[in-house]
């Protein structure tokens, strides 16, 4: 009967968005090791939804706030840095859930002969544009480079692919990337000397968002609720289980084990109940003052203040950016 019900619940809401013209809904996603990437294998958003997903890669924020902007996009997972910058420019999107922390996900890789954020002075060091981790790195220089001159530290911004072609080339010294790229340049000669959860000893969080286009949430509220109830799901199954998991995502993306392990591990994932504290997200009451919140403001004028953002454009605060009702309902669901 129960089963009987749920495919009932199921078609009567496919129906209602098969006639609201909704044939898929669209979701940006890096291609990487990440816990919803299981919905992806077992079609868990597909069942829920009553359409299909269609997957849109990306390669950094730049491209889902470009893929936002054209409407191509329904649903990312992303960073933080960007989403605040998305936001900032008045981008019509809104923040719904903050499933990852970033711990040791995303880790500047190095190459011999470097020990330190200022040996990198006179190197050339790359990460994708507009992204959690070049957020990082130039935290990690500021706060953490020991009197390091960041003028004299060469960047350059490329794709994660493209990052791992110019480090086999000797083009690059160091690069600031996340899983499974990293990886790669460590099985390449490469070292790590610094990972983004030490930027937690200065109070700064970083951290990917899961981010919808605000049109497509407020007219399909109940498709935004299910999507983060199944989220949900696919890492309560990995939490259970990370082994098998892992297992599972390395086969269907045919990278190794060892890398899914270590991406994925290098996450911390909130739950929903969590996410509506303020120590994250909080909920309508409490979002303004949250450390969510607060995170964007202080990314938003670092942005600002290393000329990627103009100064103006940063709002007084993102808690209009932040919509917790979908977070709310899918909580009081997950109580019944």
């Amino acid at each position: 009967m129960a089963v009987v019900l749920a495919a009932a619940a199921l078609a009567s809401s496919a129906n209602v968005w098969a006639q609201e013209g909704i044939k898929e809904v669209r979701f940006a996603w890096a291609g990487g090791p990440r816990a919803w990437v299981l919905g992806q294998i077992d079609k868990s958003f597909d069942q829920a939804f009553g359409v299909p997903v269609k997957w849109v890669g990306f390669n950094s924020g730049a491209d889902v706030l470009s893929l936002f902007a054209a409407k191509e996009i329904d649903i990312a997972r992303f960073g933080s840095s960007p989403a605040a910058a998305g936001i900032a420019r008045k981008l019509p999107i809104e923040v719904i859930g903050t499933p990852e922390i970033i711990a040791t996900a995303e880790r500047l890789i190095v190459k011999n002969g470097i020990a330190s954020i200022k040996d990198l002075e006179d190197k050339r060091v790359a990460y994708p544009a507009n992204s959690t981790a070049q957020f990082a790195f130039e935290l990690a220089v500021k706060l953490d480079g020991n009197g390091a001159d960041r003028s004299k530290i060469r960047t350059v911004a490329l794709k994660p692919a493209e990052i791992v072609s110019a480090w086999q080339r000797g083009d690059i010294d160091a690069a600031y990337v996340w899983g499974p790229f990293s990886q790669q340049l460590e099985a390449a000669d490469g070292k790590e000397i610094y990972a983004t959860q030490n930027l937690a000893r200065h109070g700064v969080l970083v951290f990917n968002n899961f981010v919808a286009r605000k049109e497509f949430a407020e007219k399909n509220p109940e498709l935004i609720v299910k999507f983060l109830q199944v989220a949900q799901q696919k890492i309560d199954e990995y939490t259970a289980d990370p082994e098998a998991a892992s297992q599972k995502i390395a086969k269907h993306l045919d990278i190794p084990v060892d890398t899914v392990r270590s991406t994925l591990g290098g996450l911390q994932y909130p739950s929903i109940q969590e996410q509506l504290t303020p120590d994250y997200l909080g909920d309508s009451h409490t979002k303004a003052s949250s450390r969510i919140a607060r995170s964007y403001q202080e990314a938003a004028e670092f942005l600002a203040a290393i000329g990627e953002l103009r100064k103006s454009d940063v709002p007084a605060s993102y808690a209009g950016a932040i919509n917790t009702r979908y977070l709310e309902e899918a909580a009081k669901a997950g109580k019944n």
